[in-house]
């Protein structure tokens, strides 16, 4: 997959690592970035084509697949983390987090599978997390949903791969987004992860994990699961 002269759409692209993706992309030499968010009106990258898109929504996400019909690069980055436990927690917002992260990725790579399968195959990039092999308490919704992104990322490779699509996977830890401005732990240049991810569509790779953090957390699901959470209170 080759980025010079590819046509690709961007979901979530008016801020944080959506819009390093746009702005990335256009200067790797893409000949046309469709940008997207829910307010189109907030993209203000010069050289992209911005669309409205929640891709929570059906009849949004198949108008764009029906605008952007040279796409052959698809970068699904819009995503939500609503800081929500499972047991405890608003429903609403656990269900929130499903219908965007997972049910929302999903809407996203069907609607446009036959448009890549008709322009040649391309490309996928889903963007993940880290958080899809751990847990955490007081976000234990989001770690939910980008697990079975992860399942996704890994069923769809499978499906789409007689039609040419790479499909991708990034991993990442904290990136100094403004989802995160409220971490205080140390937080990585997404203009770096992003700048990885294109590197590694471009290699054909199927995973892309970003940082070390990410190395480290998948490193640890081959140990016992005592190993890493190592503050589980036990009486």
């Amino acid at each position: 997959m080759k980025i010079n002269g590819s046509v690709a759409l961007v979901t979530g692209a008016n801020r944080g690592i959506g819009r390093h993706f746009a702005q990335q992309l256009l200067e790797r030499g893409a000949a046309k970035v469709y940008a997207t968010a829910r307010n189109p009106e907030r993209i203000d990258i010069p050289g992209v084509e911005a669309i409205r898109l929640d891709i929570t929504d059906p009849e949004q996400v198949a108008a764009a697949a029906a605008t952007a019909s040279d796409v052959d690069l698809l970068i699904n980055n819009a995503g939500i983390a609503t800081w929500t436990n499972l047991v405890t927690g608003d429903l609403a917002k656990v269900r929130l987090e499903m219908d965007t992260n997972f049910y929302g990725t999903l809407s996203m790579v069907r609607a446009f599978a036959p448009v890549l399968g008709g322009n040649g195959g391309g490309a996928i990039l889903n963007v993940l997390s880290a958080a899809s092999w751990f847990s955490h308490d007081g976000a234990n919704a989001y770690g939910t949903a980008k697990a079975a992104a992860w399942s996704l990322t890994n069923g769809i490779r499978l499906e789409l791969a007689g039609q040419g699509t790479l499909v991708t996977g990034l991993h990442l830890g904290a990136a100094d987004t403004e989802m995160m401005a409220g971490y205080d732990g140390d937080k990585g240049d997404p203009a770096d992860v992003v700048r990885a991810a294109l590197d590694g569509i471009e290699a054909d790779k199927l995973e892309v994990i970003a940082d070390e953090w990410s190395a480290h957390v998948k490193a640890s699901l081959a140990a016992d699961p005592s190993a890493f959470y190592t503050d589980l209170g036990r009486s």
